[in-house]
């Protein structure tokens, strides 16, 4: 059956804004903030409140920030900020690329390679640390893309705090490198499937940033 085209939205603005899916979290943190600060000279109750209410609503505004970036040249970029955790060779001949994003990483993913999504499939699962191996285990979010250097399957995976996968686009979008294709709320893993005879550029404990750092090698 044919699929609908559509395409990603392009980022046109310049600096930081707040990522698509972190409304539930965020206007509730918030609110709190905003009504016990505009209570606290009048009640100790909302004094004692606002203080640890305006550090969460400032941690929450800081974790779902969504900088904007000059998106790197190469055929495969990084889609997630964090630490490579490992590279592991796979039985077909792909290459896994494992990324993890601590609470203090961007969780906004991100687009490697310019194709169209194939498929966007939800799998339920566990919640233990996204640096354990049992996290293969864990609810994730499994991606396949069309691209220039055929299927490209991408893997969110949620941690033991991140109860919540948001993806962005559907089966048929087309991307641009770089696109923005969905959130994984606080820590957690991405796992990107290299095609057999693509090197990979970088190592284990190396940081990367979506949309800018190269993960293959020419």
């Amino acid at each position: 059956m044919p699929h609908s085209q559509t395409s990603a939205p392009r980022d046109r603005q310049v600096g930081v804004r707040l990522a698509r899916g972190a409304s539930p979290w965020l206007l509730p943190t918030v609110a709190t903030a905003a009504l016990s600060l505009a209570r606290a000279r009048r009640s100790g109750a909302a004094k004692a409140v606002a203080v640890p209410a305006t550090a969460l609503a400032a941690g929450m505004l800081w974790f779902f920030r969504d900088p904007e970036r000059e998106i790197a040249q190469g055929r495969v970029i990084s889609p997630a900020d964090g630490v490579v955790q490992s590279i592991m060779p796979w039985k077909d001949g792909r290459t896994r690329v494992a990324i993890f994003m601590s609470p203090l990483n961007v969780h906004v993913n991100r687009a490697p390679l310019a194709g169209t999504v194939t498929s966007v499939e939800h799998i339920p699962g566990g919640f233990v640390p996204a640096f354990n191996k049992e996290s293969e285990n864990n609810e994730r979010v499994v991606w396949h893309f069309d691209t220039e250097l055929g299927d490209i399957e991408m893997i969110q995976i949620a941690g033991a705090v991140a109860r919540r996968i948001v993806p962005y686009l559907p089966e048929g979008t087309k991307v641009e490198q770089g696109d923005r294709i969905g959130l994984i709320r606080f820590g957690s893993r991405v796992d990107l499937y290299l095609p057999e005879g693509v090197e990979v550029a970088v190592e284990v404990g190396q940081k990367t940033v979506a949309g800018v750092t190269r993960i293959d090698r020419d």
